[in-house]
């Protein structure tokens, strides 16, 4: 990675920043999503042979919760180079260590070729996975909101969230192809191979993007004026431990509507409740509409609202529907069940939309790469890195009622810190 020199800055193009901030979260989410449907679809009968089905969900589970415990590290490695380097190569980097880690784990061995091993690989492969998306996004979200224009910052810090269900969406979708056209043998012998080996593909068109942009003007201020600081976590840890903290609780609930929203319901929607994969699949992919319409909606209500107010009334309501997720979801019926995941996955955008600017703008610009990507990946090991399991032992030992005070707890949780981050615009 080479080091930029201050001199005559060079401008990116709207429309350039914009596309070169959600491609990349596409690509690395729907690398990551691709793992969240294998983990539960594939992996407990290819990696984790037993002779409780539950037993290997969960064990398959477990390896899902990896790569929330990488991203930190991501964060930390990634975001030392995005405030000491720069932002461009960085995200170039980030980007090939999350594509070339999903693209192995389509060519594993699975546990009948090489026994034990198979998990093993498995598990590296998904720490790289969680590596790589630890510095992608703060990097995204940097590069979008640090090239917006005055009261724009919402606005173009919605696109890289866009990411999300637009990766969701592909991820699903080329899982229900599959289900479509394949046999069950054919999709357990080679099938879901396909989706991993795919991703290289869209991997070539973002780092194509990413190659094309320049440094951001934040970042270009602070070459110019010297600013950079030497080891930014550190700097994080020691000047900005409490806006680290209350950010991180700020993304708390996000994380765990979001995986409660797609890897439980997936996985007690086609266990407990009977529902087919290709049934649930295409409710999930209705549902997955109202996440990216609402993303929009919320940053346009941030920027004439305030990101900080937007997001306290989206997280009020998240608490609300935690008390509604037994009735409709436990109630097996299809048209119930759409409802509860295209509310969820609506909260989900409203409250996803306004994030990544209001935790980059804790932040200042010469340690805000670390900054924003170690609040958004602490909060991923807090609320999301153990959501499916806990989710699915809570339901299977107490009741799908306790999942639903699960979502309610951590959204007031997020509430309060919401409250007490007076800093946040």
């Amino acid at each position: 990675m080479s080091q930029p020199h201050p001199g005559s800055p060079k401008t990116n193009s709207p429309a350039t920043v914009l596309f070169a901030s959600l491609i990349g979260t596409t690509i690395e989410f729907f690398d990551f999503y691709i793992y969240a449907t294998a983990a539960v679809l594939v992996f407990p009968k290819l990696f984790f042979p037993a002779s409780d089905p539950a037993a290997a969900t969960l064990q398959s589970l477990a390896t899902f919760a990896i790569a929330f415990f990488a991203r930190p590290v991501g964060s930390a490695v990634f975001g030392h180079f995005g405030d000491r380097i720069g932002r461009k190569a960085t995200l170039v980097a980030a980007l090939l260590t999350m594509g070339i880690s999903t693209v192995v784990i389509g060519m594993l061995p699975t546990y009948a070729s090489i026994g034990t091993l198979a998990p093993a690989l498995l598990a590296l492969c998904r720490f790289g996975q969680g590596l790589g998306l630890g510095g992608e996004w703060g990097g995204a979200v940097l590069l979008a909101t640090e090239n917006a224009p005055p009261g724009k910052r919402a606005w173009y810090g919605m696109f890289p969230q866009l990411g999300a269900p637009i990766g969701f969406f592909l991820s699903g979708g080329i899982f229900l192809l599959l289900s479509q056209t394949l046999s069950d043998a054919e999709f357990f012998s080679y099938g879901w191979r396909i989706p991993f080996l795919a991703s290289s593909l869209l991997v070539i068109v973002g780092l194509y993007i990413r190659l094309k942009i320049h440094e951001t003007p934040d970042f270009q201020k602070v070459l110019e004026k010297n600013e950079r600081v030497k080891v930014p976590v550190i700097t994080v840890w020691r000047e900005h431990r409490r806006v680290l903290v209350l950010g991180t609780l700020i993304a708390l609930c996000t994380f765990v509507l979001f995986y409660l929203m797609t890897v439980f319901a997936l996985s007690w929607g086609t266990t407990a409740l009977k529902f087919s994969r290709k049934d649930f699949l295409i409710q999930q992919l209705f549902a997955v509409i109202f996440f990216g319409a609402t993303i929009p909606l919320a940053a346009v209500w941030a920027d004439r609202y305030g990101r900080r107010r937007t997001l306290i009334w989206v997280s009020a309501a998240i608490a609300v529907f935690g008390l509604a997720l037994a009735p409709l979801f436990g109630s097996g019926s299809a048209v119930q069940v759409t409802v509860f995941l295209s509310v969820g996955l609506g909260l989900m955008g409203m409250t996803y939309g306004p994030l990544g600017t209001i935790l980059s703008e804790l932040f200042p610009a010469e340690v805000r790469y670390t900054g924003a990507s170690l609040t958004f990946n602490l909060a991923g090991i807090l609320g999301a890195s153990l959501a499916p399991y806990a989710a699915t032992w809570l339901a299977t030992n107490y009741g799908l009622q306790y999942v639903g005070y699960y979502l309610s707890g951590a959204a007031v949780i997020s509430l309060v810190a919401l409250v007490m981050a007076k800093s946040a615009k």
